[in-house]
């Protein structure tokens, strides 16, 4: 299992790219600030590499301040070079903590 911590800006960018197959047991993204903030995260398959809607699984959600999104529930099965992207609408915010098994 691996763990990836990235902060999360108002860019789209990667928050995890998968080196191999590898399935995403979860995904945190927690918001440190006083201010509620929205999220977007994307899933890319390698050859698009791309976050835009056709790759939005999470859209305009929001975090309250203090408070984390914790998706758990989708597994998502990665191959190499898939990528996992993530934007907030406010900069020094938030923290995106990715948990993975490669197999």
């Amino acid at each position: 299992m691996a763990i990836l911590n990235t902060a999360v800006t108002t860019t789209a960018s990667p928050i995890f790219v998968s080196s191999g197959n590898n399935a995403i047991t979860t995904i945190h993204l927690c918001n440190y600030s006083g201010s509620s903030v929205q999220a977007n995260v994307y899933i890319a398959p390698s050859t698009a590499n791309a976050a835009n809607n056709t790759t939005v699984v999470y859209g305009n959600v929001t975090i309250g301040a203090y408070n984390t999104l914790i998706i758990y529930q989708e597994k998502f099965v990665l191959a190499n070079g898939d990528t996992v992207y993530a934007n907030v609408s406010t900069n020094s915010a938030v923290t995106a903590t990715v948990s993975s098994l490669g197999f």
